[in-house]
């Protein structure tokens, strides 16, 4: 298996963004995304490497979402 990236908050966003999920709700300095039934959590402290459990999760999550049925209805 490759090497996860090494990833601030801030590219996190960036890559959800791109794969088409929305900014839903913040508490404290974590950001919650969605894209259809599909959530991830993304912590923001600072400039801060994210874990690589947190990358993985966000991967995954972007994954999923190219996955599920509403995604083809969507250009």
């Amino acid at each position: 298996m490759p090497k996860l990236p090494r990833w601030n908050a801030g590219d996190a966003e960036s890559v959800l963004f791109h794969a088409g999920f929305e900014h839903l709700r913040s508490k404290g300095s974590h950001r919650i995304y969605g894209k259809h039934n599909l959530r991830v959590t993304v912590p923001f402290h600072g400039n801060t490497v994210l874990h690589p459990k947190i990358v993985k999760q966000v991967l995954e999550i972007i994954e999923d979402a190219a996955r599920s049925p509403g995604s083809a209805d969507e250009s």
